[in-house]
């Protein structure tokens, strides 16, 4: 079967190069039909799983719709040569590849295109490469963020700041999230807008800013809806915990459904959050029992002030 396929290959090859050829009749190559043929020829090695003859054979006919100023189908070919090294496990080079397409579709008109193939690309590298999908990812949002299509590009910010705080690069995972939330807010998603306001207090309580995580929360009160929301008491309460060093109360709230089940990578912010100092309980004055109850921060206070004035 593999052998056939190969075989058929090199037909099409042969009727490409035939294409090419002039003659006293025939003046000018017949781009189309040779890139019409290398099309095939490449379909026949993909199917006998020769993806390097694939590849330039995809490449091939790239090159002859380049020729013949048919640019989206260049791009299609390039595109299709970069699953060929995907196939091969050679992922950068597949990466490139698809990169390459993307400046040809956009060369071409088809922003949404490109931004479809760059979203493919983050998809393929993110399991090897997450630096890599971030930039992929963000220069995908930032095709749909011109072409005014916000809820493509919001989705495709939400996966760029998911993995920067995977790679702990919270500054700017801070600064992806604020976009966020300023394009569900244009969108008007108001309930999105609230889980990003507290995927923003995950962020900046781990970046030790509690000063910017009460900021957003206070921002976010200008939001419909969010004043006495769900998602607004539990970060009313978090930031109390966090200001008072109340470990139990962080954990309460950061182990909460309504924590636990967001976003996995804010999830573990979520659970991993320490207050600083990483104390426990902190212990709110309390009256001593009659009688004095020793062990407790307040009598321990108290036999001190005595004996001092002893």
């Amino acid at each position: 079967m593999a052998a056939q396929k190969i075989n058929e290959a090199h037909e099409h090859i042969a009727k490409a190069e035939k294409c090419l050829k002039t003659s006293l009749t025939k003046w000018k190559p017949d781009y189309d039909s040779a890139a019409s043929e290398y099309a095939k020829a490449a379909v026949c090695f993909k199917n006998a799983k020769q993806y390097e003859q694939a590849k330039d054979a995809y490449l091939k006919e790239a090159e002859y719709h380049t020729e013949n100023k048919t640019l989206f189908h260049a791009a299609k070919a390039i595109e299709q040569a970069g699953m060929m090294m995907k196939e091969q496990k050679k992922m950068p080079e597949a990466i490139q590849y698809i990169e390459k397409a993307c400046m040809m579709y956009m060369e071409n008109g088809t922003p949404d295109t490109a931004a479809m193939a760059l979203d493919r690309a983050g998809k393929l590298i993110e399991p090897l490469n997450l630096e890599k999908a971030v930039d992929l990812y963000q220069k995908a949002a930032g095709v749909f963020e011109n072409e005014d299509r916000l809820r493509q590009a919001v989705e495709l910010l939400g996966k760029a700041s998911r993995l920067l705080v995977r790679l702990k690069r919270l500054d700017e995972a801070a600064v992806a999230v604020q976009k966020e939330k300023n394009m569900y807010k244009e969108i008007e998603n108001f309930p999105m807008c609230f889980k990003k306001t507290t995927a923003q207090v995950l962020i900046h309580l781990h970046r030790g800013d509690y000063v910017a995580a009460d900021k957003c929360v206070r921002e976010s009160y200008s939001l419909p809806g969010y004043s006495g929301s769900e998602d607004c008491v539990a970060m009313e309460t978090l930031l109390q915990g966090y200001d008072e060093q109340d470990e139990d109360q962080v954990y309460r709230v950061c182990n909460s459904p309504l924590l636990k089940y967001m976003d996995n990578d804010y999830a573990k912010l979520a659970i991993s959050l320490r207050v600083p100092g990483g104390g426990g309980k902190k212990k709110k004055p309390a009256a001593a029992p009659e009688g004095g109850a020793s062990g407790t921060p307040a009598a321990e206070e108290e036999d001190e002030y005595e004996g001092g004035l002893c």
